[in-house]
């Protein structure tokens, strides 16, 4: 007959109970995205802002930041407002 491991069952219940109190991952925060346009298909996507922060970091003042797009493997810039 195998024994079960209790301290660890409580460990792990323990873990979990706190996972999902806390929050320490930040999983249930919002995410602020920008919006991206690929320059070759005209396709749109949004880009954690996160991300767009770290790209920006080694950037000089004129160079925009620049991702791969999803859909064509092209160059997406910052989507440009379109005034209403």
């Amino acid at each position: 007959m195998m024994r079960r491991n209790t301290k660890q069952d409580e460990m792990s219940k323990e873990f979990l109970k706190w996972l999902e109190e806390e929050d320490p991952l930040g999983l249930d925060e919002e995410m602020t995205t920008i919006n991206f346009k690929c320059l070759d298909c005209g396709k749109e996507d949004e880009v954690p802002d996160f991300v767009v922060e770290e790209f920006e970091f080694d950037l000089e003042k004129h160079e925009e930041v620049e991702v791969v797009c999803p859909f064509c493997e092209g160059t997406m810039r910052r989507a440009k407002k379109n005034p209403k």
